[in-house]
């Protein structure tokens, strides 16, 4: 009771606040709740300095509407910090500097959350997606998709290299001064470190996929502080909303924006409980992924040695806390508001070997820099595309593996790994006669949106949810595919109760029968 009063006062203290003043600063509903700011002096007492304090800002010197870049401190990061979004924070970095004052409305899990995404696809392509077209309501608004690998490969790439190079040669021609991407921390390769790149070397040195929660934001004050005018930004999809919503203050000529898919991602401790949960050599796994051979495949740092697990065989009952909640709550997979994405789910599996260095991924050139950028790409000789594909039909695939992750989440059933072997003749079998390129993605994106759409619903109603959530998401929920099966999981959670419900039930038949 004691540390409910302490936190009702906190948060009234906090309404009473402005971003320029003392803390605890202003509460916003997010899609999480209520949340707090810490705007001016972190603990300890010492102003925070640095570009995050608005040093070296122009447009702040002289220009009254940029005044607040020099009166609000970032939140100082820690494990104890408290975030705007609280618990559906997807740490992007944004209110580690003053952007913070623009939390409200930048942060995709805040307020109207990713149905912003409506709007701001116009801001960026010229139009939104097209809701009539199955392909523009799965992938998003987009001029060219086609498979696509370099030959030959960026050595040390988890891939190809397709990013990586995009980065490189963006800086050799001079269509940026700056590159945002992330390398990986000294002490610990899978733990991100968000860079800003001024060198060729410095990109090549982030190569490879960091699969943890990555505060990519949190360099912008650099780049205003350093005077950059042209940038390319490399990120996800949540951390490209926020970006997009604050590049209007960031005084920017140019800004290009390059994403990766993105989904189930989690802080840097949640990673170590999957690789100890999922692999035989934990300490030994580089980088992983979920391929289209319905396993896990998980390279080793000596770059030859892959392990491969069938999602059968997984524990999934004890891997539900390893994924943030901003990864459960978002809808936005293919990162619509990038110019240029590069993924790997789109494309089919081309067999046990070949690795993902040799593998094809897919890519989804978006508008007019995204046109800049590819042409670019073309440019250096070593890009091979080829036309996009898909085979098989995803509906019935998704609706099974939504009921049972579903089940599994409302622990009305505990998952059964099945033995490796029995695992992999599964895999086997649906990689022959699943959906394959395209389809198989779609598969992904579907199942991923249906899941998201009834987690959120049940944590916090249907009003709130739907308030969240971009048009094309509703579109998918609603189809005449999946609206059957949604409406029974719904009907399964509320049947089921809360524990306490479940207590209260308990307790009132207890009496009954006496």
């Amino acid at each position: 009771k004691e540390e409910a009063h302490k936190m009702r006062s906190r948060m009234e203290a906090g309404r009473v606040r402005t971003l320029s003043g003392a803390r605890p600063g202003p509460v916003h509903r997010g899609v999480g709740g209520c949340s707090r700011v810490r705007a001016s002096t972190p603990a300890g007492g010492e102003p925070r300095t640095g570009p995050d304090a608005g040093a070296g800002l122009a447009e702040a010197e002289g220009n009254q509407q940029w005044k607040w870049k020099t009166r609000v401190k970032g939140i100082v990061p820690s494990d104890t910090a408290v975030y705007p979004a609280q618990d559906m924070c997807s740490r992007c970095g944004l209110c580690d500097t003053y952007y913070v004052a623009k939390v409200k409305d930048a942060c995709a899990f805040i307020g109207d959350g990713m149905s912003r995404i409506d709007s701001l696809e116009e801001e960026v392509h010229g139009r939104q997606r097209d809701l009539s077209s199955p392909d523009e309501v799965t992938f998003g608004v987009h001029e060219h998709m086609a498979f696509a690998k370099l030959r030959p490969g960026v050595e040390g790439a988890q891939w190809t290299g397709i990013v990586t190079t995009i980065g490189v040669e963006m800086l050799r021609s001079g269509m940026v001064e700056a590159v945002v991407c992330v390398q990986s921390d000294p002490e610990d390769e899978l733990k991100p470190k968000p860079c800003l790149a001024m060198t060729e070397e410095e990109v090549i040195a982030a190569r490879g996929v960091k699969p943890s929660l990555s505060p990519n934001l949190d360099v912008l004050a650099e780049v205003e502080a350093r005077g950059i005018k042209k940038l390319l930004f490399i990120g996800v999809g949540c951390q490209v909303q926020a970006l997009r919503s604050v590049e209007k203050y960031l005084g920017l000529e140019k800004l290009y924006v390059v994403g990766t898919n993105c989904t189930d991602n989690g802080p840097r401790e949640g990673l170590e409980k999957f690789l100890e949960v999922t692999s035989s050599n934990p300490d030994q796994v580089k980088h992983y992924e979920f391929m289209q051979d319905y396993r896990v495949h998980m390279m080793y740092k000596d770059g030859v040695t892959c392990e491969k697990v069938p999602y059968f065989c997984l524990p999934a009952d004890q891997l539900t806390d390893v994924i943030a909640t901003s990864c459960y709550s978002c809808f936005d997979y293919v990162n619509g508001l990038a110019d240029v994405v590069v993924g790997y789910m789109g494309v089919p599996f081309e067999g046990p070997d070949v690795p993902m260095t040799k593998h094809f991924q897919y890519a989804t050139v978006r508008n007019k820099k995204g046109r800049e950028i590819w042409d670019l790409l073309r440019r250096t000789e070593r890009l091979v595309e080829e036309p996009c594909t898909r085979e098989g039909t995803r509906q019935d695939f998704v609706k099974q593996t939504l009921v049972t992750d579903d089940d599994v989440q409302m622990g009305s059933k505990k998952s059964s790994p099945l033995p490796l072997w029995i695992g992999n003749i599964l895999a086997d079998v649906l990689e022959k006669i699943g959906p394959k390129g395209l389809e198989f993605a779609a598969y992904s994106l579907d199942y991923h949106v249906l899941r998201n759409f009834l987690l959120m619903y049940r944590r916090l109603g249907k009003e709130r949810t739907y308030q969240h959530m971009p048009a094309y998401a509703k579109k998918i929920v609603e189809s005449e595919d999946y609206r059957d099966v949604v409406a029974k999981q719904i009907a399964k959670g509320e049947k089921k109760g809360s524990p306490l419900d479940e207590l209260a039930r308990w307790v009132a038949a207890l009496f009954s029968e006496k």
